[in-house]
């Protein structure tokens, strides 16, 4: 394969779409439709929240007049946020159309930025969707304020289990410790303070949190796709946009939002003062300030992997760029690799200090499998273990189920991290451009983990999204991604005995946005034919 080189650190192709010109007045009346479209159907999802959300056990919105009906309606509430989900679906793809590389009129990042924030208003007044996991945010948090090790024990047998904090979490993790980062609990204990124990609060503070996160990768987002020759408007569609980011890191407050935010932020801080070198040189001497950058970008990345430790591997691929800045030898990368390593253990360990925790601040690292207690469909692995149990009980072999989800699981666990170094050692070669590189690992780790979940593909999109610009790539993704971000039912709930009720809220849904985009799709911008890509 021939050697290319990335533009933070060459001279690189131009972003595309780079030329084009802003969008005609019929395609700005096409683009107000969209956002209307789609603010519609975040509405809609909002109310639809108020009662088929995951809302607290002592619901307050069970007795505002009006709102309150929503409770008493569970599968007319589902209905109507299914509605709104497919609405806002349907408006990002086409909103997709009008943000597409090679166009001859393209969107610019005011627009996109505009449309974000209609999109997003609504939502920050839903009730929590899709998981209960900002339940666990606020027990887990409570803990630790209370002088407890929150990685030694878990929400029922600190708090107990007529806490206010304990009843909200689902009873599968009332038992497990946490597996976040000091970082994030030294949040989450600052928030408690804040709220006590009203619960209605603290997960609008974390909600806020969240869209912090939001508004950091919004920030990183276009400014890495240029330097990496991506049109800025596209990365902003795909990686900010994306319905799973307004479902699951907004809606769904997940602590993702923070922890992919201040990973781009230290990656683009690092690459601040990165010369501009090709893998044959020359390689210029250290450029003023250029090792702080690289000190302060490391420190933020490694605050993001003290919120989650998927974030982590983000160091070792801008070590990979700072070792081929300085000339690409073997040497030259451990010693930026000792560097880095350095960064990252004074960093963790002043997090661990600030935390109240101590040495105790390290727990976290024997809790990161804690996930895997449940079985997760979504995971290839456990479905795989899945499917082989099961052969083995219709061959006479007996119920292996656990033993075969085991053994997945721990060739899963060799593979993912196998795949990520290969990725890192082809970036190191100027194979493959790092940001790639780095998405596509992170990728295969959480694929291959023992749990998957829709909002673990952000991970990969995001990333993606700043540095893979080509037709193949976004195509794909946003097949990935709408499939996805419609699969997991709104409640988060699992509808044990009463799956019925999803195929009568599906089907409800389906018809009114069918008459919905009967009535606009006439006004919707169609899709353009554009000149092939090169191989």
């Amino acid at each position: 394969m021939s050697r290319s080189a990335d533009p933070p650190i060459d001279a690189g192709p131009p972003a595309p779409g780079g030329s084009s010109g802003a969008l005609e007045a019929r395609e700005r009346r096409q683009l107000d439709l969209i956002r209307r479209f789609g603010t519609v159907g975040a509405l809609l999802l909002a109310i639809g929240s108020l009662g088929a959300g995951a809302a607290p056990v002592f619901n307050p919105v069970f007795r505002l007049p009006v709102l309150g009906l929503f409770s008493r309606m569970p599968t007319i509430a589902l209905a109507v946020a299914f509605t709104g989900m497919f609405m806002v679906v349907l408006a990002w793809l086409a909103l997709g159309r009008l943000a597409r590389p090679g166009r001859d009129r393209i969107m610019s990042v005011p627009q996109m930025a505009r449309t974000l924030v209609m999109w997003v208003t609504p939502l920050v007044f839903s009730v929590p969707m899709f998981s209960r996991d900002v339940y666990s945010y606020l027990a887990q948090s409570e803990i630790a304020a209370r002088g407890f090790d929150p990685y030694e024990v878990g929400p029922a047998q600190a708090l107990g289990n007529d806490d206010p904090l304990t009843r909200g979490v689902p009873t599968v993790w009332r038992d497990t410790p946490s597996p976040y980062g000091p970082v994030f609990i030294t949040i989450g204990k600052m928030i408690n303070w804040l709220t006590g124990n009203h619960v209605v609060w603290g997960v609008a503070l974390h909600r806020l949190l969240a869209l912090i996160g939001l508004a950091m990768i919004v920030w990183a987002l276009p400014r890495l796709a240029r330097r990496f020759g991506v049109n800025p408007v596209s990365a902003l569609w795909l990686g900010a946009l994306n319905p799973l980011v307004l479902f699951h890191l907004v809606v769904g407050v997940h602590n993702e939002a923070l922890a992919i935010a201040l990973m781009l932020v230290g990656f683009e801080l690092a690459l601040r003062r990165m010369p501009r070198v090709g893998p044959d040189g020359p390689f210029p001497p250290w450029q003023r300030g250029e090792l702080l950058w690289y000190a302060i970008g490391a420190s933020v990345i490694t605050v993001g992997a003290a919120v989650k430790i998927p974030a982590a591997l983000a160091l070792g691929f801008l070590g990979v760029m700072i070792a081929r800045r300085m000339g690409g030898r073997w040497s030259q990368l451990f010693l930026v690799a000792g560097g880095l390593l350095a960064v990252f253990l004074v960093v963790l360990t002043v997090a661990a200090l600030a935390s109240g925790l101590g040495l105790a601040g390290f727990g976290w690292v024997t809790t990161l499998n804690t996930a895997s207690t449940i079985k997760s469909w979504m995971a290839p692995t456990t479905s795989l273990g899945l499917a082989a149990g099961g052969l083995g009980i219709l061959l006479g072999l007996g119920n292996h189920i656990d033993a075969a989800i085991s053994a997945s699981r721990v060739v899963g666990a060799i593979l993912g991290p196998m795949i990520a170094a290969k990725l890192l050692l082809d970036s190191f070669r100027w194979r493959l451009r790092p940001m790639i590189g780095l998405g596509a690992g992170l990728g295969a780790v959480l694929l291959f983990g023992a749990v998957v979940q829709p909002w673990y593909l952000l991970w990969a999109a995001v990333p993606l999204a700043a540095a893979a610009g080509n037709t193949r790539f976004r195509m794909a993704a946003t097949v990935i991604c709408a499939v996805l971000a419609i699969v997991l039912p709104a409640t988060g709930n699992t509808f044990d005995g009463r799956t019925f009720v999803l195929p009568y809220t599906y089907v409800a849904a389906v018809l009114v946005v069918l008459l919905a985009v009967a009535v606009t799709y006439r006004r919707f911008p169609r899709p353009i034919r554009l000149p092939r890509e090169k191989p």
